[in-house]
């Protein structure tokens, strides 16, 4: 049996069609979303103090006094329980200050705010250690018996192992021929490190940048997987420079303190 379909006028057939649209908006509008937003966090000297504390304490061998400064750099995020909503996206969306990352990508799934923050602690922890082995290693004989300690009060995380090597080497040796390793500057940056001394990847890049600027940095080291980042956000003055391992970005600071030639992202 076929049954004969009555015809709506058409500014009504639109209306009921847009009522469902207009209510899954609203529910999205108020509706906790699957992300968490980041925005430019702290710096700090690894060649100063944090919290009145030397971050980095070298024992057992001559420690130079330094110029100019080492910066790592750090992104804040919304705490993992913190409700990110469609009107908190839209506004990080038309900002080059805040960032809108996947929930999962930044916090571990089914983990409490206590789970993830001795993660973090525990990866800052194998970041110190891998940091020391990476820059005692690169020293070599000229660091035997060098006993390294690090502090760092409140950041978590592995993105700090590469400014860490870079600090105790300048402590140590700096470029080798009696200068600084920063040649007096303000230099910036991350990445992780292996124990061999290879840089990885960290994300949050182009946040750290505008943290690195903000907070007087003119050079910033970042792995060079993550160059299109850097500079598709990269503040004025700010120069990137590409680094795969520690011995990549001492040579680098070397270069540039000698006016040579240095890599750009």
């Amino acid at each position: 049996m076929l049954t004969r379909l009555s015809r709506l006028p058409l500014p009504r057939t639109l209306l009921l069609c847009a009522v469902p649209v207009l209510a899954l908006l609203a529910v999205a509008a108020f509706a906790p979303l699957p992300f968490t937003i980041a925005l430019p966090g702290s710096t700090a000297d690894v060649l100063g103090e944090d919290k009145g504390r030397q971050v980095i304490t070298i024992s057992g061998a001559p420690v130079r006094e330094t110029k100019g400064e080492l910066r790592m750099t750090t992104i804040v995020a919304t705490a993992p329980r913190t409700d990110v909503r469609l009107d908190d996206v839209a506004e990080a969306w038309f900002r080059t200050d805040r960032a809108v990352l996947p929930h999962d990508s930044v916090y571990p799934v089914g983990k409490t705010d206590r789970e993830i923050e001795k993660r973090n602690l525990g990866q800052m922890r194998l970041s110190q250690q891998n940091a020391v082995d990476a820059a005692l290693g690169y020293l070599g004989d000229s660091a035997e018996g060098a006993r390294v300690t690090l502090h760092l009060a409140d950041v978590g995380g592995p993105s700090a192992g590469l400014l860490f090597s870079l600090g105790i080497v300048d402590k140590l040796a700096g470029d080798g021929e009696g200068g600084d390793l920063t040649g007096g500057k303000v230099v910036a940056g991350t990445g992780t490190i292996t124990p061999a001394g290879t840089v990885g990847a960290v994300g949050g890049v182009s946040l750290k940048t505008q943290a690195a600027a903000r907070d007087g940095a003119t050079v910033f080291l970042v792995p060079k997987a993550e160059c299109d980042d850097a500079r598709a956000a990269r503040p004025e003055g700010l120069r990137l420079i590409p680094v795969t391992t520690l011995k990549d970005a001492v040579a680098s600071l070397k270069a540039l303190g000698d006016g040579a030639r240095v890599p750009s992202c």
